[in-house]
């Protein structure tokens, strides 16, 4: 039920008043969050780190958490939708991981509310790396050198679904991102942005009311609706939702703006391949007129002046390239 009531007060999508907006309320805490029984330690972050990367956690040995979120892609993959075992096609595209540790649901229907959780999903859906979590287990147990690590880590040996999560989501919290342009600019760096950047940004908070969905430093409220792309096969939340009305078919939680010069394609299905169509249609209505539209996605008559310097501001939101050592050898 906790993720019901969340999706259910957030659904109806009519946009809260935004609280008084101060330079914090576009910073990224320094601190990053973790729960009390999850603590982020170095060596849990490397064990994590081994693990996202090892492709041994997919029942072909061929695919790895950094498959779909690959940090040559801005941590998505750069596919419409991902591709996984047997080279199946999935039915959405894989989302961004930068920045996943103050968010408080996964996925684009919300279905984990925590990174804990969503670590093994990917592991035993059929379309991604297609394993049972008992058979993972087997496989991890039988390497001597994880067994090594997870005692260092956790004190046992015995390897465990519960471990293999927290080890994993330990290092997707460290995923986060640095100092963007807008950030700068925003801590009283006056050149940091443009002038295009800096009207955009006005354009984006007023006349494209971007920032009712939008906001605070990792810009998404983590609420759900339906832009209007005319996708109704895929019924988004609908499917995990008690509710069967209406309202909830299609709609998809709102992503991250952070990095998002560098990770299209766009829309959970991946539709769409440009910022410039991604602004035009949420800032104009939609794509289609759908009738499960959300209703406050109308057409806000942003000309093409206005949708090329909020696709400027958007460009500010790009954090320098995380710099990580892939590992290249793994436990044996």
């Amino acid at each position: 039920m906790k993720i019901y009531l969340s999706i259910i007060l957030s659904i109806i999508f009519i946009p809260l008043q935004l609280q008084a907006v101060t330079n914090d309320y576009w910073q990224r805490p320094n601190l990053i969050p973790a729960p009390k029984d999850n603590p982020i330690t170095p060596q849990k972050i490397e064990l994590g780190k081994l693990l996202f990367f090892d492709k041994r956690l997919s029942r072909a040995n061929d695919i790895s958490c950094a498959t779909c979120h690959d940090p040559k892609h801005g941590w998505a993959d750069g596919l419409a939708q991902s591709i996984g075992d047997k080279k199946q096609k999935g039915r959405r595209n894989s989302p961004t991981i930068i920045n996943s540790a103050y968010l408080s649901s996964f996925f684009h229907d919300a279905r984990a509310t925590s990174l804990e959780e969503q670590a093994l999903i990917p592991i035993e859906t059929d379309v991604e790396m297609n394993i049972s979590l008992e058979d993972v287990i087997k496989k991890l147990n039988a390497i001597d050198g994880y067994r090594k690590l997870f005692l260092e880590v956790f004190g046992d040996a015995e390897i465990n679904k519960e471990n293999l999560a927290k080890a994993i989501a330990t290092f997707e919290r460290t995923i986060v991102s640095s100092q963007t342009d807008f950030q700068k600019w925003n801590n009283g760096e006056e050149n940091a942005m443009s002038k295009a950047q800096i009207d955009g940004f006005n354009i984006f908070n007023n006349i494209g009311k971007c920032n009712s969905c939008h906001n605070g430093f990792n810009f998404t409220n983590e609420r759900f609706a339906n832009v209007g792309l005319g996708d109704e096969d895929d019924l988004g939340v609908y499917e995990v939702s008690k509710s069967k009305s209406r309202i909830w078919k299609a709609n998809f939680k709102t992503p991250t703006l952070i990095n998002i010069e560098n990770t299209a394609p766009y829309f959970h299905n991946g539709s769409v391949k440009s910022l410039k169509e991604v602004v035009h249609i949420c800032g104009n209505g939609g794509k289609k007129p759908v009738k499960t539209r959300s209703p406050f996605f109308r057409d806000r008559k942003l000309n093409n002046e206005e949708v090329n310097l909020v696709v400027e501001f958007l460009k500010a939101l790009t954090p320098p390239k995380i710099e990580i050592i892939i590992p290249t050898e793994f436990p044996k």
